[in-house]
């Protein structure tokens, strides 16, 4: 009986990915590509694991939608959700619940009054600030200027 046939590494028959060399070779590259750009790697394990499908056939995975994080549109999750919330998204999204429509644009009007509001209270916050640094730096100018006029240090000139 001849036991070089029956060897794993003896053909590829009886195994999917081929004889060894081929297999080894398949598995360095994907090494090497994690190694020096990943995503050609993930990909590449992708299709692998996906069973070999044809360009055509992952055209059409792509565009039923099964591969979509965004659920078929170009936004994320995070996107259409506060758009959602805030009415924002153009497309008139709506709860379909007038009072809640009305709760909603009063609140977030009110919200707005409010960032505005806080917005002037940091500017005028900010302009306090900078007036009491100004003080400071006056007064501590002063103190030196009374304290040099004093030890009789005014300017001199070498003539």
């Amino acid at each position: 009986m001849n036991t070089s046939s029956t060897s794993p590494w003896s053909c590829g028959a009886s195994h999917r990915s081929g004889p060894f060399p081929k297999r080894s070779l398949e598995i360095g590259a994907i090494v090497v590509a994690f190694v020096y750009w990943w995503p050609v790697a993930v990909a590449y394990v992708a299709w692998k694991i996906a069973g070999y499908p044809a360009l055509s056939q992952m055209k059409e995975f792509a565009n039923s939608g099964g591969f979509s994080f965004a659920g078929g549109s170009g936004r994320s999750r995070f996107a259409r959700a506060f758009e959602a919330a805030t009415g924002s998204s153009g497309t008139g999204a709506t709860s379909g619940n007038w009072a809640f429509e009305e709760y909603r644009r009063a609140e977030l009007e009110r919200l707005e009054a409010r960032r505005r509001a806080l917005q002037e209270e940091s500017r005028a916050f900010a302009e306090f600030v900078e007036e009491l640094k100004r003080a400071k730096d006056r007064e501590q100018f002063d103190a030196f200027m009374a304290k040099r006029r004093s030890e009789g240090g005014g300017p001199t000139i070498n003539a």
